[in-house]
């Protein structure tokens, strides 16, 4: 593959690449080269980005208080016992 230097990129644009990329989790490197070939049109699509949601009324959504006292319950049960691994 080819190196390609690019100078003269602001402080501002490379902030905002790296914020970017950060977001994506991507490298700032290949968050650049997704960009370059997007805008070229060379980017290929993804196949199996379709999403379904005719099963979402089977599930339902923890309250914030629901979520709470789970998470607190779980936090507890991976507590360890100082007593019984010391």
């Amino acid at each position: 593959m080819k190196a390609v230097t690019i100078r003269g990129v602001e402080p501002e644009v490379a902030e905002k690449l790296k914020k970017s990329a950060a977001k994506k989790g991507k490298s700032v490197n290949q968050f650049t080269i997704d960009i370059i070939k997007e805008s070229l049109g060379m980017q290929k699509k993804k196949k199996y980005s379709r999403e379904f949601t005719d099963l979402d009324d089977l599930f339902g959504r923890w309250s914030e208080a629901e979520f709470k006292e789970i998470s607190s319950r779980i936090n507890k049960e991976r507590r360890i016992d100082q007593e019984i691994w010391a």
